[in-house]
């Protein structure tokens, strides 16, 4: 796999040596940092200058092809196994949720979803006692009382859905609503 250093060295047709002679870094430590190794202090600042990158930009640790098409699948089955369970909010939790543990899937993606479901759920029970409210004091029609915990429920699976079309382009730092309370 290739490093992040080489990627952007060849994105601007750039060989090592003319990389250290832009930077004033060895190409020795070119090779290293190329090799794995990553860059600090004046040597991250000076690549990160002359390669058109913020610094952060070598920061984050490359997570090898396999891990991450793994990691990838199972945000998108936590994500999807509520839907079934739409229409059971207790499930649209605790079948993720068995998941998450089973898996032992307890990344900030997957904590995210199991989050918005968590929250969904509570908003459904809300509802729920709102409409029975509603009844009770109210003389509200029969529809009227229906049409709530079906707006949920499609607005439940909307979120769900399009979670999932978010994961599938591997975007999971736009998961939305950004709820967390795991």
């Amino acid at each position: 796999m290739m490093s992040k250093l080489t990627a952007q060295r060849e994105k601007l047709h750039l060989t090592q040596e003319e990389l250290a002679e832009k930077s004033g870094i060895s190409v020795r430590t070119i090779q290293r940092i190329e090799a794995g190794q990553a860059p600090k202090g004046f040597t991250l600042k000076a690549l990160a200058k002359v390669l058109e990158v913020h610094e952060s930009y070598f920061e984050v640790a490359e997570i090898p092809e396999k891990e991450n098409q793994t990691t990838l699948m199972w945000h998108k089955i936590l994500n999807l196994s509520s839907l079934p369970f739409i229409f059971l909010p207790p499930l649209n939790i605790l079948i993720p949720l068995a998941l998450f543990f089973w898996k032992r899937q307890m990344n900030p993606v997957n904590r995210k979803l199991l989050s918005i479901q968590i929250v969904w759920t509570l908003i459904g029970i809300v509802l729920i006692i709102f409409v029975l409210i509603l009844t009770d004091w109210f003389a509200v029609e029969s529809n009227v009382k229906k049409l709530i915990p079906i707006l949920w429920i499609c607005l439940n699976g909307f979120i769900i859905i399009r979670n999932a079309l978010v994961l599938s382009k591997e975007h999971p730092n736009r998961i939305l609503p950004n709820i967390n309370v795991l």
